[in-house]
């Protein structure tokens, strides 16, 4: 009597430890145009760079691209006084968005080019 309700209680909590896959990022509008914006994804530096945060950036800042680049920077971003700058490049325009890390994989930098 035990056994099969022992069994069916296993396979429950193995169903609701399963991964399920996430969504694909999509662009609110539905139309990515192509042309970098950075100010829209600035908030990003300081965060983590999983391969979901560089493809939310790269939605988010209307890019097709994006490259990672290990930086030489040692400043995760603006300071309370501002005297960082987290997006040294280009603020708009190109294709490309371009992600700067630092040594423990955190964003430093964005900018577009």
């Amino acid at each position: 009597m035990f056994r099969p309700l022992l069994a069916l209680a296993a396979l429950t909590a193995l169903t609701a430890c399963s991964s399920t896959p996430m969504a694909q990022v999509q662009p609110i509008d539905g139309v990515i145009s192509g042309q970098c914006h950075v100010d829209k994804v600035i908030g990003a530096v300081g965060l983590a760079a999983s391969a979901a945060t560089v493809e939310r950036a790269r939605v988010d800042s209307d890019s097709l691209q994006v490259v990672v680049l290990r930086g030489q920077r040692t400043e995760s971003g603006p300071t309370a006084s501002g005297a960082a700058n987290p997006s040294p490049g280009a603020e708009s325009g190109g294709e490309r968005l371009t992600i700067e890390t630092g040594r423990t994989n955190n964003i430093t930098a964005i900018y577009c080019g």
